[in-house]
């Protein structure tokens, strides 16, 4: 009972310093939410009424794309306009360990000592959609944590990441020149979700010849928000170059949206999307562990395993005999 107490106490403290800013205390929490430990819910509850602030800004594209530098100098240009800036960079998970597999210690190193700067890799762990499983969670705590921007950087895997688009305010999309490759991906569907496109390493060979056949495609597509025509900008990250007017451009679609009451409107969205995944989630959890020692549900996966059911009947089966109060 006293040690009950005392992790009490201290995740209220932990709670007092996440809405000052404190970065161990942040990083904390989001370890408890990554590992699903129920001390993380409760956390996510204390913080939740200070949330819904950030503005939050997707960036995806091919792998090779170079979404980590240009990243990298968004975050410097944002600084420079004394923003607070939280990152999520989300990586392939190991097979093996289930974690990321690049790590902070790799990304954006000139800003691991800037106190208003606040990196963290998450791995996918077969997650789909180019995002984690929490990166939802995460981004409340560095909302409630008084980041101005939280980045989320997908994976990178190409055709699957419009999840993003759902999430984020306002979606770049990173493409490179001279590869057909990235516009095939492009027409798959990321074309459909961005708000702001790059041709990154715009000193190559073909960068103008992209930007123009990206162009091209953006008139004869449709957009659901149509007065917003999107940008498509060259940079070269590397060296820094067009960051500005990438930022500028973020933060003129992020106007947009404040003008039409679209910004509130995408951030109640966000929310509901959350708690219908924790409704399903929480409801999952508690239908198999009242039915995990059942002799019905042992000999329904038994049947499973022998193949005398298929898995649709069987989940069929499972919901329409449970025993358990939802």
């Amino acid at each position: 009972m006293k040690q009950n107490r005392v992790l009490e106490q201290t995740m209220q403290t932990d709670i007092q310093r996440i809405l000052k800013g404190d970065q161990l205390a942040g990083a904390r929490l989001i370890r408890l939410l990554e590992e699903g430990d129920p001390d993380g819910m409760a956390g996510l509850k204390a913080i939740f009424a200070r949330t819904g602030r950030a503005f939050i800004l997707g960036i995806t594209g091919p792998p090779g794309s170079g979404k980590s530098s240009l990243v990298g100098h968004m975050i410097t240009e944002c600084r420079r306009r004394d923003l607070k800036v939280g990152v999520v960079a989300v990586d392939p998970s190991s097979s093996l360990t289930g974690g990321a597999f690049l790590g902070d210690r790799l990304r954006m190193r000139q800003h691991t000592e800037d106190a208003g700067v606040f990196i963290r890799s998450m791995a996918t762990r077969g997650h789909l959609g180019g995002l984690s499983t929490t990166t939802r969670e995460v981004a409340l705590v560095l909302d409630a944590m008084g980041y101005d921007v939280v980045m989320i950087e997908t994976v990178g895997v190409g055709q699957d990441e419009v999840e993003i688009a759902e999430f984020a305010h306002t979606t770049i999309v990173v493409s490179l020149p001279g590869t057909g490759d990235d516009i095939q991906a492009l027409k798959a569907g990321l074309l459909e979700i961005g708000d702001v496109y790059i041709v990154n390493k715009g000193d190559r060979p073909g960068a103008d010849d992209e930007v123009a056949r990206l162009q091209g495609m953006l008139e004869m597509g449709k957009r659901p928000e149509a007065s917003w025509i999107a940008p498509v900008l060259k940079t070269v990250a590397v060296k820094g170059e067009g960051i500005s007017k990438v930022v500028d451009a973020c933060w003129n679609h992020r106007q947009h949206l404040l003008d039409r009451g679209l910004f509130q409107k995408h951030t109640n969205q966000q929310t509901i999307r959350l708690f219908q995944r924790l409704v399903m989630d929480l409801a999952a959890d508690k239908i198999f562990k009242c039915n995990r020692e059942s002799t019905a549900y042992q000999t329904l996966l038994k049947n499973l395993k022998d193949r005398k059911i298929d898995p649709v009947t069987a989940a069929e089966n499972l919901v329409k005999n449970m025993k358990v109060k939802i």
